[in-house]
């Protein structure tokens, strides 16, 4: 029987040492929890409008809602592009091709299997996120940092949506994961599957590279700190600098870039998805960035230029008094502005490489979209402002009742969208 006096900070440590399990109980939970939401809201809201092909488990059925319909018809009948019109090369192929291989294990059943590939998806990224954080924070730091990436209320996209969310998070968390192992050439390979999965997938390519500039400037400045024999390898985790003295300075950091040799240059294959993508569209469609252009198209309405860029469309609704669009894309301009303030954050915790990574992920969907919506998940994709959160919550001048009244808002938050999202709202 467990020592009920065990000091807490015990406890914490012991928590720790099993996070990524802990975590993984904790998504099954709330992915119970909100699957049965989304039933009881399924079942007063009916059957989706033009899917007649939703005959799997309700509980899943009620997850399919908004893009899982292009997703499904991926999967069912593969991609193609009407110039000036919504199609489906709109959609990156990483994710539908996943829930092409399940649904063909399923007998066909492509929208069952969209929720399935979420599921097993996103329950690998959070352990690989659990493993990350408890790396790099305070015990305390890392537990609130999962906890905000479980209640976060755009994290519904991870618990059963037909959505490319969590298909990008465990490939982006898996490459990073690896290099951090030093496997660069694997790393590359699980990234190529990131730029293939999401046009933000850029940004894994960029944080890769710098992240290895960056280690390479760590080992130096740990030899230099640090007695080590020749052939040794490199310093072990604990005796390099610590993460409280901020990332290595710039000079290191450029420095480091001529001693990249050749298995760092492998971290350059995980363009190659991106790369792969163009080739494709090039051939078949004429057009390698038809995936951008489409997003001109009437529905979508957001072709690159100034309008887009500064959010006429956003000022403009809320300047007209459009309350329908406003209720829902300023949540998702104050969740952008809250990662953009955690940034300095995510800089001084956890060093260049994230930070690259995360400005890079944050500046796309910010550039790219004409009233923020759609950014609320995309700064789920940021998941080093997630951690960043987290060690937020946690620090030593913070009352002890913030952490508490933050993740409780977060919960409340995540379930009315996962109830606005079932009856078909655009929530994001």
């Amino acid at each position: 029987m467990p020592d009920v006096t065990q000091p807490r900070g015990d406890l914490l440590q012991a928590v720790v040492r099993r996070l990524p399990l802990y975590t993984l109980a904790a998504f099954l939970l709330g992915a119970v929890v909100l699957s049965a939401i989304a039933w009881t809201t399924y079942a007063q809201v009916g059957d989706v409008d033009g899917h007649p092909y939703l005959d799997g488990p309700a509980w899943l059925d009620a997850w399919f809602q908004g893009d899982s319909g292009w997703y499904y018809a991926i999967a069912e009948h593969g991609y193609y592009y009407t110039p000036g019109q919504q199609s489906p090369i709109a959609f990156f192929p990483v994710f539908p091709l996943l829930v092409y291989a399940a649904g063909q294990l399923l007998g066909g059943d492509f929208s069952t299997a969209a929720g399935l590939v979420t599921l097993v998806c996103a329950a690998g990224a959070l352990m690989l996120f659990a493993d990350w954080v408890r790396s790099r924070l305070a015990p305390r730091a890392a537990v609130l940092a999962v906890a905000v990436a479980l209640l976060y209320p755009y994290s519904f996209f991870l618990y059963g949506s037909g959505y490319s969310d969590a298909s990008f998070l465990l490939s982006t968390l898996g490459a990073f994961a690896l290099l951090e192992r030093r496997h660069y050439v694997l790393a590359g390979l699980v990234g190529a599957l990131a730029t293939a999965g999401r046009p933000v997938g850029v940004a894994v390519a960029v944080g890769l590279v710098v992240r290895a500039a960056e280690m390479i400037a760590e080992d130096r400045a740990a030899r230099r700190e640090v007695p080590v024999l020749v052939g040794s390898g490199p310093p072990a985790q604990d005796e390099r600098p610590d993460p409280d003295q901020g990332p290595v300075p710039v000079r290191a950091l450029l420095a480091a870039v001529p001693q990249m040799r050749w298995r760092q240059a492998a971290l350059l294959l995980s363009g190659a998805g991106l790369l792969s993508w163009m080739a494709y569209l090039a051939v078949r469609f004429g057009d390698p960035v038809a995936f951008a252009t489409v997003q001109g198209a009437p529905g979508w309405d957001q072709p690159g230029g100034p309008r887009t860029w500064f959010k006429i469309g956003f000022f403009g609704a809320i300047r007209h008094g459009n309350w329908d669009v406003v209720v829902l894309v300023v949540p998702q301009a104050l969740a952008c502005l809250a990662a953009v303030l955690l940034v300095r954050t995510v800089w001084r915790r956890f060093g260049w490489g994230y930070t690259a990574y995360t400005v890079v992920s944050l500046a796309i969907p910010l550039i790219g979209t004409k009233d923020f919506m759609g950014s609320g998940r995309y700064v789920l994709a940021a998941y080093p402002v997630l951690a960043a959160a987290g060690y937020v919550l946690a620090g030593d001048r913070r009352p002890r009742w913030l952490a508490p009244v933050v993740l409780a808002v977060l919960l409340v938050g995540l379930c009315i969208a996962t109830v606005a999202f079932v009856n078909g709202v655009e929530v994001s």
